[in-house]
Formats: structure tokens, C-alpha cells, sequence
């Protein structure tokens, strides 16, 4: 419907440059908005006002001018009014609302989408957690917003390449394989002091146990060999980062890589393969599962740094080389390879931005945590330094949730193993509570996830009051089956429908298709969640004053027709943020 009326207000444009009253047609400040108060029609232009100081008029006699070229014929628009000092109204005709019913019902699995996005190609990469332990609730909201937002941006007419970035290098992943040895050599028999740093949750005894199932004693090592000469822990005076680093060295020189590499792949694999198989479930999946150790493999982060020194953007100080992230709007420069030799967690991040670009995306999306927003700026400034506009780089932060049973807050960490994982939460909820509650607060805002509410069967529990609208007009067509009545929809029996209730539901209809576009501009699912709130409590009260299969045939298939409309539109929306439309509840 407003892309209608933008496409009238374009072609008026257009007919005011050719006859040389304006210069130009479009701008970004141009808007056409729906009214908010029912006297000043069903929407509001605004490119009088927007165009006037150009064209030297005032902005009502160029509000005027183009009334003027705005056909007077057309079957939507009942009349056009010139408000204040320009605004342009538009009043629209019951059958502009009656033919959104006919593009839903003709149209039902596309009904909203658009091709705003015009094939562009856009990278999201969300989740991507290390695979060192299961994915907890924190993770289930990156999981629930990014793949609403690649949705949404597939459903305007985006090419989305959905990534997950598996950080499978690095002194984390070290950690989880010492940890699994430590674990496996108390299968073994010995008195493990277990490091206050390493990774304590039972999926690790888990991975230790699969391994010494199949191996038996093949790793086994003293444990007095294992921790001779090690630096106290933290509990004992010491520092838990120089013990736990020890004792990857020592399980590195002890095992040798032989031995190390299988203790440490079957940590990861088995992780990985939970995550991926955890976020199936949850109805999240990726087109790439792109893996960190393969930039070194590729010899990217040498490349990509050589690229930044050939450029000036790198130097050497005190043994290390430093990126000049501070040129490009950071506030310090920033390590990549250590005075010993190490790569820094950065320099994988430059080499990552380096191959998402060099593959060719339009857009790329980055959503992390919002823990990391001090990343955001050496990110963008790598970006910058590579020779890229940084405008092409979004990041998106999503606040962790709190997970509430009853009034106590639980706590997570992946060390501890203290922690609710994303499955649990699904098993007590189900998918599309979780789903919903996610989304349904803005990305960056903090979330109480409340699990009584979740769970519950009551309107207060939008999940609920959403799919229930949908599955009491499912009830409705069995019982036109039931009694052996038809449905026969033409647009013509919807002049039928003339009653508030029926208006508001028109009008809500009408607005799907805008609520999609904007919620993909902006990067916020949430919008669709309230959007499917307000169809359903319309639907509701519809259905709480009116009977449906009343006896009179042109308003049965009216009224009929709306309805199915109403379900269309619930089952679209609900399907974009990855839940369930049932049938019978």
C-alpha cells in the first residue's frame, strides 16, 4: 500500500522536473508516513516541505502544484487534503484496504516481501562462540536475532550468506585440551590438582572419557611429570593465567604433537558438533561454518599484515608489530604478532575482514556480544587500513539475557560449568517461547528472560496470544467443514465488510509490508514481534464480537476471507522469527 502511494508521488514528481518546477524528484528526507490520527487521513507526504527552499516556493504552493499531478481518477484514493504549511494527506477508499485481502490470498507465502535490497550481497556472521563448552542462554539471544535479521533482509530482496565463525586456534582452545587431558588422566588413575582456570563443566569428563574409552592409557603421563616445576595456581599464592599457560606447555612437550593434536581435535570436534547440532534444534542454520586455523592454512593473517606493512600501517616497537589502528579513529594502536612471535587474536580478525571482503559481499553484519564493543573500532579501522569503505562494516551488540527461575537470577560460566545451556532452556520452554522472548526486546537493550511467563498458556504470554489468534481461525475453517459450508472468495463480497473491528483488521493487514521493510532497515526483529502482538489482539477482539459463519453468503465469504488473510499474515510473520504457526492449540 505505501509503496503505491510512493510509486504515485514519484510519477507526480517526475511530471513537476519535466515541466521545470523542481530540480529534483527524490531525496532521502522525502517521506510518506501513515497519519496517526484518523483526521488527517491514512498517510502524510512530506516532499513540499522537503523540496520548497529548492524549487524558491512556498511549501504550500508547491504542495499545491503537486496535487495537481496527482491523478484524480484512482480507485485508492477518496480524497487529498494540504495540511499546515504543506504536509499533503491522503484519504483512502475501503477498497485500497479490500485489495490488500486479494495480494495476501493471491499472493499468501510472499505477501511483504520486497526487493528493496536489490540482490545485494550481505555477510551476517553471529554466534560464532568458541567451541569450548555447550551454548548457553547468552548465546540463544545472538541465535534468535541473527536469524530473524537474515530473514528479514532475505525477505526485502538481500542475498544473505549466514557464517559461523568457528575460533577453533588460539590459547582458549589450548585450555579446553589441557583440561580434557587433565580429566582423562584422572580416568587414568592419578590425583589431578585440577587448575583453577581450566574448563570444569561434565561435557568436559564427557570428551575426556570418549577419549580414554578409545584410547585407554596411550596419553597417559605421571601426573608428578605433568605438574614438576609448575607455577602455583591462583588458590595456592600464585597466578592462575601462568599456571594454566604452563600447563599447556607442559602437556604440549609431554604428549608432543602426535599425541597433543588428537586430544585437542576431539575436544573440538565434539563441541562443534554439539553447537551445530544445538542450533539446529533451536531452527538456526548456516550456510558456512568457517573456520579460524583455515586464514593461517591460507597464510591470509601473514598476508593481510604484509598488505597493512606495505602500506605504512604497521611498525615495530619493544620486539612486537603494532597495526596504527589510532590513524584510522581507534584510541590506541593495537598489537597482531607478540615480541615472541605469536599472532594476537587482532591480527585473525584482520585476516578474517581481509577474505570476507575478498569474497566479494556487499554488506557485511557483524553480531557480537556487547562485550566486545571495544573491538568496534580497531575492527572498523583494520577495514579502513585494507583499503575498504568502513561503511560497509555493521556491527550489531546483543546485551547477553538473564535467565530468571523464579526470583533467583542464574548464573553462567563456561569455566565453572555453572551454567543454564541453551538446551536446557529450549527443553523447559520449547523452541518458539525462546525464539520470541529473544527477539522481542531491541538487541542492545538488557532482557529478563522471565521462564514462568514463557512456559505459560495465558495472553499475558505473547508467544501464546500470537499463535492462539492463529489456531482459532484454524478452528474456524474445520467448522465450515464440519457444517458443509463454502468459502468462495471474490473481491467484490469485500464491501461487506464495513464494521470497526473489520477496518482496524484492514488496516492492520495493510501494514505487514512496511513493518518487514523497516525492521530489515534498521536491524530490529523486534518490531515484527510487537507488529504480531497488535494483529493478534485485533483478530481477538474481531473474533469476541462478530460470528463468521453466519448465513448470508457474501458476508460469510467476507468476513471468511478476512480471516484467512489475518492467518496468512500471522503464519508469514511467525515463520520470519522461527516460530510455529499451529493449527490446534
Amino acid at each position: 500500500m505505501k509503496q503505491h502511494l510512493h510509486a504515485l508521488f514519484v510519477q507526480a514528481l517526475s511530471q513537476l522536473q519535466q515541466q521545470g518546477v523542481i530540480s529534483q524528484t527524490l531525496s532521502p528526507e522525502i517521506r510518506i508516513e501513515r497519519s496517526r490520527e484518523k483526521q488527517y487521513g491514512d498517510f502524510a507526504c512530506n516532499a513540499a516541505m522537503v523540496l520548497a527552499k529548492a524549487a524558491k516556493m512556498r511549501p504550500r504552493d508547491l504542495a499545491e502544484r503537486l496535487v495537481a499531478q496527482l491523478p484524480t481518477d484512482n480507485p485508492w484514493i477518496a480524497k487529498i487534503e494540504i495540511a499546515g504549511p504543506g504536509f499533503i494527506n491522503v484519504f483512502l477508499t475501503p477498497y485500497a484496504y479490500q485489495t490488500v485481502i486479494n495480494e495476501v490470498l493471491t499472493n499468501p507465502a510472499t505477501y511483504g516481501q520486497s526487493q528493496i535490497g536489490a540482490g545485494q550481497a550481505i555477510l551476517i556472521e553471529y554466534v560464532s562462540a568458541n567451541p569450548t563448552g555447550p551454548l548457553h542462554v547468552g548465546h540463544g539471544r545472538g541465535a534468535a536475532y541473527g536469524a530473524a535479521l537474515a530473514n528479514l533482509l532475505q525477505a526485502v530482496g538481500y542475498r544473505v550468506h549466514q557464517e559461523y565463525y568457528v575460533n577453533d586456534a588460539g590459547r582458549q582452545m589450548d585450555i579446553l585440551a589441557t583440561s580434557v587431558w587433565l580429566r582423562y588422566l584422572e580416568l587414568c588413575g592419578e590425583s589431578v590438582p585440577f587448575p583453577s582456570n581450566g574448563y570444569q563443566g561434565d561435557y568436559v569428563w564427557d570428551i575426556a572419557a570418549s577419549l580414554h574409552r578409545e584410547q585407554r592409557d596411550t596419553f597417559h603421563q605421571p601426573i608428578a611429570a605433568v605438574f614438576a616445576n609448575i607455577p602455583p595456581d591462583e588458590p595456592q599464592g600464585g597466578d592462575k593465567e601462568e599456571h594454566i599457560d604452563a600447563l599447556i606447555e607442559r602437556s604440549k612437550q609431554l604428549l608432543g604433537e602426535v599425541h597433543y593434536q588428537p586430544v585437542f581435535q576431539r575436544g573440538l570436534t565434539l563441541i562443534l558438533e554439539d553447537i551445530r547440532r544445538d542450533l539446529e534444534q533451536f531452527g538456526v542454520v548456516y550456510d558456512e561454518w568457517f573456520a579460524e586455523s583455515s586464514l593461517t592454512a591460507t597464510n591470509t593473517v601473514h598476508r593481510a599484515i604484509a598488505q597493512l606493512q606495505a602500506q605504512g600501517h604497521i611498525y615495530k616497537q619493544d620486539g612486537a608489530l603494532w597495526f596504527r589502528s589510532s590513524a584510522f579513529g581507534d584510541e590506541k594502536d593495537r598489537v597482531v604478532v607478540r615480541d615472541n612471535g605469536q599472532l594476537t587474536y587482532f591480527a585473525s580478525d584482520i585476516a578474517y575482514h581481509l577474505n570476507k571482503l575478498e569474497r566479494g559481499f556487499d554488506r557485511l553484519i557483524n553480531i557480537w556480544g556487547a562485550d566486545h564493543h571495544g573491538y568496534i573500532a580497531r575492527v572498523a579501522a583494520a577495514i579502513t587500513a585494507l583499503g575498504a569503505d568502513a561503511k560497509r562494516l555493521t556491527i550489531l551488540l546483543v546485551q547477553f539475557a538473564t535467565l530468571y527461575r523464579g526470583q533467583e537470577r542464574l548464573q553462567m560460566s563456561t569455566r565453572s560449568g555453572e551454567f543454564v545451556t541453551l538446551r536446557e532452556l529450549r527443553e523447559e520452554v520449547g523452541r518458539d517461547a525462546a525464539r520470541f522472548f529473544y527477539i522481542q526486546r531491541k538487541s542492545e537493550q538488557h532482557l529478563d528472560f522471565d521462564l514462568d511467563l514463557a512456559k505459560s498458556q495465558v495472553n499475558a504470554n505473547p508467544v501464546y496470544y500470537i499463535q492462539y489468534a492463529h489456531a482459532r481461525i484454524a478452528s474456524v475453517f474445520r467448522e465450515l467443514a464440519e457444517k458443509k459450508l463454502n468459502w468462495n472468495y471474490t473481491i467484490a463480497t469485500l464491501a461487506q465488510l464495513e464494521n470497526s473491528y473489520e477496518q482496524a483488521l484492514l488496516v492492520t493487514v495493510s501494514r505487514y509490508p512496511e513493518v518487514i521493510e523497516q525492521a530489515a532497515q534498521v536491524y530490529e526483529p523486534h518490531q515484527l514481534t510487537y507488529y504480531l502482538i497488535d494483529l493478534a489482539k485485533d483478530f481477538h477482539t474481531y473474533y469476541n464480537e462478530v460470528k463468521f459463519l453466519v448465513a448470508d453468503d457474501e458476508l460469510r465469504n467476507a468476513r471468511l476471507s478476512l480471516i484467512a488473510a489475518v492467518q496468512q499474515v500471522l503464519r508469514n510473520g511467525l515463520t520470519m522469527i522461527g516460530v510455529s504457526a499451529p493449527e490446534v492449540m
